[in-house]
């Protein structure tokens, strides 16, 4: 059986929560840091949070990438990359809470 056509299902009182497996893979990139090639493995969620936060700071992605290299605490880059992305939605979470523009999340509003 393909990894595609694999589903995992989650029972809720809604009618159940029905995702593909894919959409939790870790997918290996190649990028460059500081002029070299490597490799990072970061699922989908993650390298499109990277790329968004990079467009949105109107960086190019190599340039976001080489920034947490060089201030990771980690010797793992895909690892520093998770934790950006992490800090990136839970600082802009807390702030706004604090001015009061707490929206609700694009997947629960009705519609």
């Amino acid at each position: 059986m393909q990894n595609d056509t694999i589903v995992q299902s989650m029972d809720r009182t809604d009618g159940g929560l029905v995702r593909s497996v894919k959409e939790f893979a870790v997918v290996k990139r190649s990028v460059v840091v500081g002029g070299h090639k490597t490799s990072v493995s970061l699922e989908d969620a993650f390298w499109t949070s990277l790329k968004d936060i990079a467009t949105r700071r109107g960086l190019p992605l190599s340039t976001q990438i080489d920034a947490i290299d060089r201030t990771r605490k980690t010797a793992n880059l895909s690892s520093a990359i998770r934790l950006f992305v992490l800090d990136h939605f839970r600082t802009r979470a807390v702030t706004s809470m604090f001015i009061g523009e707490r929206q609700p999340s694009p997947s629960i509003v009705p519609g």
